[in-house]
């Protein structure tokens, strides 16, 4: 495990990841079940995966 200060969360991957997630599937979603909420983020996770998502490539240089 390695510290992160609040500060640099953007450094922290899968915060900005979650963050993605929750725009596109959490936020004002209703669901009915426990099983149709988890078969909704699979689904989405899944074509995430097939269809946005793409190695990062850092651009930072240190001064």
């Amino acid at each position: 495990m390695h510290f992160t200060p609040t500060y640099s969360s953007w450094l922290n991957q899968i915060e900005i990841w979650f963050n993605i997630v929750s725009k596109d599937v959490l936020k004002g979603a209703i669901w009915h079940s426990k099983k149709q909420m988890v078969d909704q983020i699979i689904e989405y996770i899944d074509t995430y995966s097939k269809t946005r998502a793409k190695p990062f490539n850092w651009t930072y240089t240190p001064n």
